[in-house]
């Protein structure tokens, strides 16, 4: 199957609550490369690629994030992929 890549931004009160750190955590578990980060803007911004399967479930999570955020939108762009083999934090 052919990877597919999502930039992923994550609003409302989302910087602060772990949001990072399980976004890495949950990506490297389901085997999926790319990046998270916080913006000025008091967004999260993520980066999410691998197999359309597991990119959808990092996307899913997006829109809930952890426990003590509040999401109130996620804007989702089809991107195309990079070719990462890591997930990291920014």
């Amino acid at each position: 199957m052919t990877d597919i890549a999502r930039r992923v931004t994550v609003h409302g009160r989302v910087q602060g609550v772990f949001f990072r750190e399980e976004t890495r955590r949950r990506a490297r578990r389901a085997g999926v490369a790319g990046w998270v980060r916080n913006t000025d803007e008091g967004t999260v911004e993520a980066w999410f690629e691998g197999d359309p399967d597991d990119v959808d479930v990092l996307v899913h999570f997006a829109g809930i994030g952890p426990s003590g955020a509040h999401v109130s939108s996620v804007d989702v762009e089809e991107v195309e992929p990079e070719g990462l083999r890591e997930f990291e934090v920014r």
